[in-house]
């Protein structure tokens, strides 16, 4: 998008904020001072955006966003943090996102083509992919990385240093306290996983093979006979070549803080 400067006399931008080509500011919007906004965002109105805030291009937010101002840990100590949010996002009604802090990297990143629907949340030190999707309510604590496309269900709540794999699920009002494997699917308080994100996978356009393939792996990777480990270097052997398979063995190798969300029975079919 491009063209002038659109802000309403009602909406207070401070001295030292930079604004991009064409972007709209609605009334009763209030841009602080080091904040950048990219060509084409829209702020509908009531939205507030507040410390070392960088929103990419075209992102649109939606009345009562309030994004960047401090984080919610009451060890922050005022240190200089950033929360970066990438293009072409949407931001519904009252979404909160926070800046990072020192125990956490000093910073927040959110990647492009996100939605984060009504009363969502990012927490301080968050990393999250591109296209991911929040439905309302979601609640994601600190330090959490949630990789591209991955859809949380409305009310999900993360819990602090976990990890959502890429094209992974996370039902409605599930609470997650461990990590879900990239195309994996958690439901339930606590979550369990489930199986594969098979719709997902499908509505993505992964191929039918690629799908029976990461089937296969689950089955082996989750099966009853010797450990975890054993089962993972398994899995790695057989479908060395395979990239979806691949990123799962790698999510599980590189650990976390978190353990691994994993079934509650052996599964016979993901």
């Amino acid at each position: 998008m491009t063209g002038a400067l659109e802000i309403h006399p009602n909406a207070v931008v401070e001295d030292g904020a930079t604004l991009g080509e064409g972007v709209r500011i609605g009334p009763f919007c209030h841009i602080g001072p080091e904040v950048t906004l990219g060509a084409g965002c829209e702020l509908v109105s009531h939205v507030v955006v507040a410390g070392r805030t960088t929103i990419g291009p075209r992102t649109r937010l939606y009345p009562f966003a309030s994004i960047g101002h401090p984080p919610q840990d009451l060890k922050f100590r005022g240190e200089a943090s950033t929360l970066t949010i990438g293009a072409d996002c949407l931001i519904r009604e009252g979404v909160t996102m926070n800046p990072g802090t020192a125990g956490g990297g000093l910073e927040t990143t959110v990647g492009d083509s996100c939605t984060f629907l009504a009363n969502s949340h990012v927490g301080h030190d968050c990393q999250v992919g591109d296209g991911v999707v929040f439905s309302n309510n979601v609640m994601l604590a600190g330090h959490c990385s949630v990789g591209d496309y991955a859809i949380l269900g409305g009310g999900a709540a993360v819990i602090q240093f976990a990890r959502v794999g890429a094209h992974a699920f996370v039902g409605g009002l599930s609470g997650l306290e461990n990590d879900c494997i990239p195309y994996g699917m958690a439901l339930g308080n606590r979550a369990y996983l489930s199986g594969l994100n098979i719709i997902g996978l499908q509505r993505r356009g992964f191929a039918r093979e690629d799908i029976h393939t990461l089937r296969r792996a689950y089955r082996l990777l989750f099966a009853n006979e010797g450990t975890l480990m054993e089962r993972l270097e398994d899995v790695a052997a057989e479908f060395e070549n395979h990239r979806a398979v691949a990123e799962i063995v790698a999510f599980i190798r590189a650990g976390g803080k978190r353990s691994l969300c994993t079934p509650r029975e052996t599964p016979s079919a993901a």
